[in-house]
């Protein structure tokens, strides 16, 4: 059985974060991959406010940062909200401690989507074959990635790998060394071929898709 998507219902908003959109009356709101990743953070945690330095730790594990990047992201996600700061709205500000989301929100328990039906599957091939699950794919160093490194150079949320029915689409999560594929580095969401070498810092692996008429070998 599929397990059901990672979504997320706020006042006229939904969260997706298997997808990671921000959607409004069917409409795609624009944030960029770490304002995504702080509110996804601050709506999970809800209401419990979250510490500027927990935010630190979590977003920015790998590198030293001020406070003034945590208020560009805060200032970000807010104007994506059309939230102001002194109304309180989605996002509330605690003075000298951190941010904390306080609107109302509804976790649906059923898929939003039919089945994938697609006969294709989605590797990634390292010293090891990972198989891709349908939605989101963390590669990093994160233990909970679903493509795991533990290589100095590749980010604890490196990139992502989003796949939905015959697509597969990779997007890099604001890495400290980059993300590259096809000898280009990747500056927003790009769809992966077959055989496409991605490099995520020091760290390459090739991209295979498999469908069910080829071989149940997949070729290195």
């Amino acid at each position: 059985m599929r397990a059901p998507r990672n979504i997320i219902r706020f006042g006229d908003f939904t969260l997706d974060g298997d997808t990671r959109q921000l959607i409004k009356a069917g409409q795609e709101i624009h944030l960029s991959p770490k304002a995504f990743e702080m509110l996804l953070l601050l709506v999970r945690n809800r209401p419990r406010a979250l510490s500027k330095a927990d935010l630190q730790e979590r977003l920015w594990p790998d590198t030293f940062v001020t406070e003034s990047n945590i208020h560009g992201l805060i200032t970000e996600i807010r104007h994506a909200l059309g939230d102001q700061a002194r109304q309180g709205g989605f996002v509330r500000t605690l003075h000298g401690f951190g941010y904390a989301f306080t609107a109302d929100a509804d976790e649906p328990t059923e898929p939003d989507r039919p089945p994938r039906t697609s006969d294709a599957t989605f590797w990634i091939i390292a010293d090891s074959q990972i198989r891709l699950v349908e939605g989101e794919n963390i590669l990093g160093r994160d233990p909970e990635a679903r493509v795991w490194f533990e290589r100095p150079g590749v980010s604890r949320l490196h990139a992502r790998i989003v796949v939905a029915g015959d697509d597969a689409t990779l997007e890099d999560l604001g890495s400290t060394n980059g993300t590259w594929v096809r000898g280009a580095r990747v500056e927003e969401p790009i769809s992966l071929r077959d055989g496409d070498e991605i490099r995520l810092g020091p760290a390459v692996v090739t991209f295979r898709i498999r469908r069910a008429m080829e071989s149940t070998e997949i070729a290195q």
